[in-house]
């Protein structure tokens, strides 16, 4: 969606979108949608018109507990469960070997 919008406005824009999905409830998401249409509809209606289309699959996480948002609002399926594990084989890798006599 951003990238139907001209450069200088994206950053705006994206603040905006955050604002959406990090919103308390989905009252206050609907108000930002509803604000972000308001600014951007009349010169830019490809950009709003990509957010309206697929709206109700952006927000469903709205539809389960609060404590689940977090985990339903990543991209990333399989990369988020493994970060600590990435952390600690970070910390835990052996420092280089030494050459072996043969």
């Amino acid at each position: 969606m951003l990238d139907k919008l001209p450069q200088r406005l994206q950053p705006r824009a994206k603040r905006t979108l955050h604002e959406m999905l990090y919103a308390e409830c989905r009252a206050d998401c609907e108000a930002a949608r509803a604000r972000f249409e308001a600014e951007y509809q009349p010169k830019y209606p490809k950009a709003v018109e990509s957010l309206t289309a697929k709206w109700e699959r952006l927000v469903t996480f709205f539809d389960f507990p609060a404590e689940h948002w977090k985990h339903l609002r990543t991209t990333n399926v399989i990369e988020s469960p493994f970060a600590t594990v990435r952390l600690r084989e970070r910390a835990t890798r052996a420092p280089t070997q030494e050459p072996r006599d043969c």
